[in-house]
């Protein structure tokens, strides 16, 4: 391994809980990626309320135009429900981060962790989730939202698929089974949403062939929420569009043990977001005991990525060291307060920093 290799990243705190929870993740990814010939080098952009107060936006231009050059951005959560004004009206950051990037996959595992108590301890899945279209219409115009008021008293909402956009997220969510249990679960509602959502079962299907070592099978979104209840570990990879996405990955995380534990990545073929599921959690922030996992979990989810793309087995090892630290951690008792522990999230940090799992020359 060259010990001069660079990871270039950036990193946008966020609010509420992100400039807590953020900084902790990417000392961790610095400390493994060290471990494994690599230095981190960061950029740390405005975003969020304190954009607002120090440049007039949530998201700067200089912001994104930063963002340009750089293939790894970890980003923490948003509030714009809190922000003054008219910012409070405008799109989200994050969506627009989202949306200006190109970032057409969300990318939501769940997994329970030894320790933690679970619903269902045996669950270990990945939701795949088309991320720029579906039911959610904040996604579906040029210009505007695909909502629309024709009268005060009757509103109407746009759901949009094209082959395009499900043909995409349906590789990637077979080149992910192959990766994992080769199995993929098609996610829709076809019966009821027969144009929408049946393109979008029968895109996934066609893709299918095309990956015949990977066995797959379909669920009505109803069904499967109940089959995520009454039996998770049947399923390893589940594709669907924006909205059921969005709904079953928070049904799954809980499941698993918290919502405190959902990483999350957004993803395009050249770049990636790291993004933990949970929001801002305004009632917690700055009391100092925010739960980190997830954001942990959603970098090492990126470094698994970039390693993935680049075939850098340094990064790959960094990112399987970071859960290791997360596991051991639990493992040892150290549990912020929303999984029934005491621990601060700077207790966590340490005791996770602390952990040793190897140089890179003993695990090579």
């Amino acid at each position: 391994m060259n010990d001069h290799q660079v990871l270039r990243a950036a990193v946008l705190d966020g609010d509420g809980i992100g400039p807590e929870v953020v900084p902790v993740a990417v000392a961790l990814a610095e400390q493994a990626l060290a471990a494994h010939g690599v230095r981190m080098v960061l950029e740390r952009l405005p975003y969020g309320e304190s954009a607002i107060d120090s440049h007039g936006s949530a998201l700067p231009e200089s912001t994104l135009n930063a963002l340009e050059h750089r293939e790894l951005m970890i980003v923490g959560p948003h509030d714009s429900a809190a922000y003054p004004p008219p910012h409070r009206d405008a799109p989200p950051p994050g969506a627009l981060l989202r949306k200006h990037f190109g970032l057409y996959a969300n990318l939501r595992p769940a997994q329970a962790i030894p320790g933690v108590r679970a619903t269902a301890p045996d669950i270990d899945l990945l939701i795949v989730r088309e991320n720029s279209e579906g039911l959610y219409a904040d996604r579906n115009m040029t210009v505007g939202s695909g909502e629309f008021m024709p009268t005060p008293d009757v509103a109407l909402s746009v759901g949009l698929v094209t082959r395009q956009a499900t043909e995409r997220i349906a590789e990637r969510a077979f080149e992910a089974a192959r990766a994992r249990r080769g199995h993929v679960t098609v996610v829709h509602k076809a019966n009821v949403l027969r144009l929408t959502t049946g393109l979008f079962r029968d895109v996934c299907l066609e893709v299918a062939e095309r990956f015949p070592d990977v066995r797959v099978d379909q669920q009505h979104v109803d069904a499967m929420a109940a089959l995520l209840v009454r039996r998770p570990a049947d399923f390893d990879v589940v594709v669907t569009e924006n909205l059921f996405g969005d709904i079953l990955s928070d049904l799954a995380a809980e499941l698993s043990g918290s919502l405190g534990l959902a990483a999350s990545i957004n993803c395009s073929d050249t770049r990636v977001m790291a993004q933990a599921v949970h929001g801002a959690a305004p009632d917690i922030a700055g009391r100092g005991i925010a739960d980190p996992i997830a954001m942990i979990g959603s970098v090492a989810q990126a470094l698994q990525w970039y390693g993935t793309r680049h075939s850098d087995p340094g990064v790959l090892a960094a990112a399987e060291d970071m859960r290791v630290r997360v596991a051991a951690t639990v493992a040892a008792g150290v549990r912020t307060p929303d999984l029934g522990g005491t621990a601060t999230t700077a207790e966590f940090a340490d005791h996770a920093r602390a952990v040793g799992v190897g140089s890179s020359d003993e695990r090579e």
